[in-house]
């Protein structure tokens, strides 16, 4: 063993160098095991020692040889291979750099968990009356210079803290080991769930991001040289195993929350790509949510219960029909949770189609779907019944209390083997017009310039200008069906004429919707109120695109595409399941709240210089405000981040290694 009177530095980042020389028509070459140090004039390399002619190996071998020999100098045993000590090579290493340079290596421990040091440019020695690095329970008394004392290496905290309390409480470290994921991925991955959850960027960005929080004190994980490859082979890792992941959470959610598995809410969306995404075939233009028809885009297919817990998603092409998803959905859904007769899919109208209705059933499944609205026009005489109406109450949404609560007006009616649900929203009514007259008026505006054109001769041919047209009635589909547009080609006169009858037969139909049922159980409140909880999915959208900022998708392969929203969907369980801890205590707040609370907890290193010239630094996280003990109370998280780290240390004049 060394003598561990000796200086001590703590050193990271080596590599080994090949170095050539000609002497007398020779060529020799030399290893040299090296160190990066940043320096005031950049980042440069430092000579550790030479290590002589060592037999040939490749790259990755030279690179696992001096992570040994660095791990060793620190006593950093990694997690896979920390066999250095029976190691002659690494041994025999270790000798030359005693030998050549002085250097020496001690163990390190923090709060029971390795973890390596940072660059450290001053030689140091041991105060032999206290352990280098140790926690001590019992109180101390020292001389602290006043004027000296200082913090550094801040770090936020809280949310990152709530966070990892949530996701050991959905035991998603067990259920990515029992994916056969090995410890650095499951790090990995819940740093890059935290980002997705707090304050999400690009796998480029990613990496400043989490060297920025106390994610390494936390987790036990050294960032300092995390850099966006590493995330990227990480998702690699992580593509094959989500069925699993995905599979194992839901069931450990039902049983932790007590949640219901009787009704399903499916629901679409889309996300769009920054580029052209060729290398990914899901890549299509299509129906664009988010109105970018510009840019290729992917459709994400979504199943949650009642709570509003994802249970499984589908990644489908950017132009594939809503009504197309619906059986590989059932699919899926079967193959994660498990179907069973008499459970209710709910869907919305881009699904209400015959054989989509006859797919549920034929699994034995139940169905409660709006209706489309050619189908509904079929009831405007029941509609415009004022007769057997009943209130029912909309609730307001339980993150956005300042919304009014709005009275709906149902009725049920009965139609062979299905029953009809008729309701009737003042509000629904109000936004159904405002929405037709912003749509119309552009309409009238577009006509005008195409009237414009064909009567000053810069539109003359027919054909083109029926190709007009038909834009037209593709942009403003909703309104262009009150209109009659002709062109006379005799007359050569561009001809519109407002169809006043259909126009107000929608006027009487705003606020009116259709639903249907095969399920006769139901009264027309329960009915509603079922439908009603499809804006739970629709939440889940909402929230996966603008806290999560899942949109828009950087990635070109489709692997990596699919793993990205995965990273996103697994945020939303936390995001989920923090809310539905708060909701079932009366606490209505959001996450988004929750999280700009808790960003002002933060773990800090508070370095007190003494009078006898030595420093003792204690990195621990800052004692928490009633605001933050309020969110931890609510949430069942434990206040305390970490255990307090202590360390004596007492600084030397610098001295010249050569």
């Amino acid at each position: 063993m060394l003598d561990k009177s000796k200086k001590i530095v703590y050193i990271v980042t080596m590599y080994v160098k090949k170095t050539k020389r000609k002497y007398k028509n020779k060529t020799y070459q030399n290893y040299m095991l090296v160190e990066a140090i940043h320096t005031k004039k950049g980042p440069r390399q430092k000579v550790i020692c030479s290590l002589g002619d060592l037999h040939p190996r490749s790259a990755k071998e030279w690179l696992k040889l001096a992570h040994k020999v660095e791990d060793a100098l620190v006593r950093q045993g990694n997690l896979f291979d920390n066999h250095y000590e029976d190691d002659p090579e690494v041994q025999q290493i270790l000798n030359k750099i005693q030998s050549q340079s002085g250097f020496e290596y001690q163990h390190q421990q923090q709060a029971g968990q390795v973890k390596k040091k940072e660059n450290i440019n001053v030689n140091i020695d041991v105060d032999r009356d206290h352990d280098h690095d140790r926690t001590s329970d019992s109180d101390e008394i020292i001389s602290v210079v006043a004027d000296k004392v200082y913090t550094e290496k801040e770090r936020e905290a809280g949310a990152v803290h709530a966070g990892i309390q949530f996701w050991h409480k959905l035991e998603l470290d067990k259920i990515l080991q029992d994916a056969a994921l090995n410890p650095r991925t499951r790090r990995l991955t819940c740093a890059m769930v935290m980002n997705r959850l707090i304050s999400p960027k690009s796998e480029h960005a990613m990496p400043d991001w989490i060297r920025n929080t106390a994610l390494d004190d936390i987790l036990g994980e050294d960032f300092s040289s995390l850099c966006e490859d590493t995330l990227y082979r990480n998702l690699d890792h992580l593509y094959p195993k989500r069925a699993m992941i995905e599979s194992a959470l839901a069931e450990n959610e039902r049983t932790l929350f007590n949640l219901d598995h009787t009704i399903y809410l499916y629901d679409l969306t889309s996300t769009y790509f920054e580029g052209e995404a060729l290398a990914n075939f899901k890549a299509r233009r299509g129906y664009s949510r988010d109105k970018r028809p510009d840019c290729a885009q992917v459709v994400i297919g979504l199943v949650v219960n009642r709570d509003g817990f994802p249970l499984c998603h589908e990644i489908f092409e950017g132009n594939r029909l809503d009504r197309k998803t619906l059986g590989a959905m059932l699919d899926t859904l079967d193959a994660r949770v498990g179907l069973s007769k008499g459970q209710t899919i709910v869907v919305d109208r881009g699904m209400s189609y015959d054989d989509n209705l006859e797919e549920i059933k034929s699994r034995g499944l139940n169905y409660i779907v709006a209706t489309r609205q050619s189908e509904r026009d079929q009831w405007l005489w029941q509609f415009e019944a004022d007769e057997d109406y009943e209130p029912v109450i909309r609730p307001v949404s339980p993150n956005n209390l300042s919304q009014q609560k709005t009275l709906v007006n149902v009725k049920l009616k009965y139609l062979e083997d299905e029953v009809h649900v008729l309701c009737l929203s003042e509000a629904r009514k109000h936004k159904d017009r405002g929405i037709r007259e912003k749509k119309e008026k552009k309409l009238l505006e577009d006509l005008r310039k195409l009237q414009k054109r064909i009567k000053e001769g810069k539109l003359k041919k027919e054909a083109k200008i029926g190709e007009a047209i038909g834009r037209l009635k593709e942009r403003y589909p909703r309104v262009a069906r009150y209109y009659k547009m002709e062109y006379n080609s005799e007359e050569k006169k561009f001809e519109v004429e407002r169809d006043e009858e259909r126009l107000s037969k929608a006027e009487k139909l705003d606020g009116s919707y259709l639903l249907k049922s095969n399920r006769k159980d139901l009264t027309a409140e329960e009915a509603w109120r079922i439908y009603s909880l499809l804006t739970r999915a629709e939440n889940a959208f909402r929230n996966m695109k603008s806290p999560l900022e899942e949109r828009p998708i950087f990635h070109q392969l489709g692997n990596r595409v699919d793993t990205h929203i995965f990273l996103c969907i697994l945020a939303y369980h936390l995001l989920v399941a923090i809310e539905k801890t708060l909701l079932d205590k009366q606490v209505h707040t959001s996450w988004a709240t929750v999280r700009d609370i808790l960003s002002t907890h933060q773990i800090s290193t508070v370095v007190l210089p003494t009078s006898d010239g030595s420093e003792l630094r204690i990195r621990q996280a800052s004692k928490p405000e009633p605001q933050h003990m309020k969110i931890y109370d609510l949430l069942g998280v434990d206040p305390n981040i970490i255990k307090p780290v202590k360390t004596w240390i007492k600084k030397k004049k610098s001295q010249n290694r050569d």
